[in-house]
């Protein structure tokens, strides 16, 4: 039945999120969360930014941010300020290679901004770039040789995850799990999310 792959994907998915949970660095995860509270307490700007499904996921966490009460912005909205030292720029890319996040990230260090990127390969152009790498293994559309072993050791077959899925998927779930963590850390409750909720929605 179709149905089946329905069912198939998000079993591989969520055995890959598993797995990617179990073997996360407990050292950059908490530079990233401290970055993040540090980031809070000063007022700080935070600029979030990724390019395509990336960009969707980095749309997801900024809003959760400014759901905690951040000081928080994503790149290329109008609204979206200067940034500079002190800031924190939170750069999505699963292989680290996304010209137009590797180059808004060399204008944010010009600037003197905090990079922490969030990608695949911390070897990558926006990983050498970056202050705090967070590595979340994931298959990326664009290096699938690369890949291929983590593909190989995990089950992972491609037609069930296409492209960045893995990558994207398991960066969501992560980045969710931070906001929880920033929960806790800064006394927020479902409440304080709640109101700071949109209350003029269409």
């Amino acid at each position: 039945m179709a149905v089946d792959y329905v069912k198939k994907t998000m079993k591989e998915i969520s055995l890959f999120i598993d797995k990617v949970a179990e073997k996360l660095s407990d050292e950059q995860v908490e530079r990233f969360v401290e970055t993040l509270v540090d980031a809070y307490r000063r007022g700080a700007k935070v600029l979030v930014m990724g390019a395509g499904r990336s960009g969707l996921v980095g749309r997801a966490f900024a809003m959760r941010l400014m759901h905690l009460g951040f000081n928080v912005y994503v790149l290329g909205e109008t609204i979206t300020p200067s940034i500079g030292e002190g800031d924190i720029v939170v750069a999505i890319s699963g292989s680290g290679r996304t010209q137009l996040i590797v180059t808004a990230a060399e204008a944010a260090k010009k600037v003197k901004a905090k990079i922490v990127a969030i990608t695949s390969y911390p070897d990558s152009p926006l990983g050498r770039l970056a202050d705090i790498v967070v590595e979340i293994p994931g298959r990326t559309k664009t290096a699938p040789d690369i890949d291929y072993f983590a593909r190989q050791i995990l089950g992972i077959h491609e037609p069930l995850a296409p492209l960045g899925t893995l990558f994207e998927d398991t960066a969501l779930a992560f980045l969710d799990g931070v906001v929880v963590e920033l929960m806790h850390r800064l006394g927020k409750n479902e409440s304080d999310l709640r109101a700071k909720h949109a209350n003029i929605e269409f």
